[in-house]
């Protein structure tokens, strides 16, 4: 099936039946392997693939539509999805390395058996590499193949994954560095659960260790000199500022939804009408909705902008994403603000939407480098 002929309705459903399960997840820190079977029965799983690779070709505003709603529903589901569809979206762009039929295999497997890909690159001794520096983990080159041994951190989607980017530098006299594509499941991989945080807590974001595993030669998709990677692809990143940025804003959609509740279903004695006849709640409300449409506007801007062919400014991927995650945390918390301990305890979901919505400050890139670099741009250094 085409998904995407009936996909606001039938995304708004899975997210539906996601929220019912979502609160057990994190409560138990347990991955969603039910929601992923759902996906793929429902064809969602190569949405976001190129047609010619054998996926659906969906737009960027119908991925953040998609994801958006996902994360209303289940955030930690929608981020692995998030993955999902950079990965597929990536295999697709101008100047892709990666051999034809590795990447149809990639789009092939999601179809027919639901497999999932993401890119491991942290590491403990590198952080974020986004920020610069290679990676310790070292891929020898064999006879037999390339032998891998490293360390992945935060490999978010892990339980599921089925296919690992894994980047990583080869041990030869002139490194390179780049993306094996690694099944998953081989001998000498093993998973780690050190996922054990304050929000996202089901998205199985756990270390990935590799202990001398062999990988065919021809996976090597994409290895160059450290020299030829000029920097992040900011198409790349705009597009993953525009699905991070619609993922916590269903974040604080689903924060909304609930307050909108409260406030009409709590109703003191002392007061004889609910809280939602009260101008602060009003106006708090109004603060919140003025947030999220805010967000809506940037999204559906950027995302329109990209669609079209048209590249941000640069730095303005970085900011819109900055922007929004921010404001959904704000929104959240003015939520928590008029709701005393009932936002707090774990008996409502709005303590979880908190927990959850901050973890958007924490993707790449961060606020620091964000406004760092938009400063120096307005001062011409």
């Amino acid at each position: 099936m085409n998904a995407a002929l009936n996909l606001p309705e039938l995304v708004r459903g899975l997210a539906a039946d996601f929220a019912q399960r979502a609160a057990a997840h994190d409560r138990d820190a347990s991955f969603p392997f039910e929601n992923f079977a759902d996906l793929h029965a429902s064809g969602l799983l190569n949405l976001a693939a190129p047609v010619a690779l054998g996926g659906q070709g969906a737009t960027l505003a119908q991925l953040s539509d998609v994801i958006g709603a996902i994360g209303r529903g289940d955030p930690a589901t929608g981020l692995v999805l998030i993955m999902q569809f950079t990965q597929h979206r990536g295999l697709g762009r101008q100047g892709n390395r990666w051999p034809r039929e590795l990447a149809q295999k990639v789009v092939r497997d999601a179809v027919e058996k639901g497999a999932l890909i993401n890119a491991l690159r942290v590491e403990p001794e590198l952080g974020s590499p986004a920020r610069g520096g290679l990676p310790a983990t070292i891929a020898r080159r064999t006879p037999e193949g390339w032998r891998v041994s490293g360390r992945k951190l935060y490999s978010t989607g892990s339980p599921i994954l089925s296919w690992y980017a894994l980047w990583t530098r080869t041990d030869e006299e002139q490194p390179r560095v780049g993306y094996l594509l690694v099944p998953a499941g081989l001998a000498g991989i093993s998973i780690e659960e050190t996922w054990d945080h304050l929000g996202l807590r089901a998205s199985g974001s756990h270390d990935v260790v590799f202990d001398d595993v062999l990988v065919p030669q021809e996976n090597a998709v994409d290895l160059r000199l450290p020299n030829e990677w000029v920097g992040a692809d900011p198409q790349a990143q705009a597009e993953l500022a525009v699905l991070i940025s619609a993922l916590y804003t269903g974040v604080a959609e689903a924060a909304r939804d609930w307050l909108l509740e409260f406030l009409h279903a709590r109703k003191p004695s002392s007061l004889g009408a609910s809280l939602a006849s009260l101008p602060r709640a009003q106006e708090h409300v109004g603060r919140i909705e003025g947030l999220l449409l805010n967000n809506r506007r940037l999204i559906a801007g950027l995302a329109s902008d990209l669609d079209g062919g048209a590249l941000p400014l640069a730095n303005e991927a970085g900011l819109i994403k900055s922007l929004c995650t921010n404001n959904a945390v704000q929104a959240v918390e003015i939520a928590q603000s008029l709701t005393s301990n009932h936002g707090l305890t774990r008996h409502n979901p709005l303590e979880r939407h908190w927990r959850d919505v901050l973890c958007g400050r924490i993707h790449t890139p961060q606020d620091d480098s964000v406004w760092v670099a938009a400063g120096r741009k307005a001062l011409g250094l």
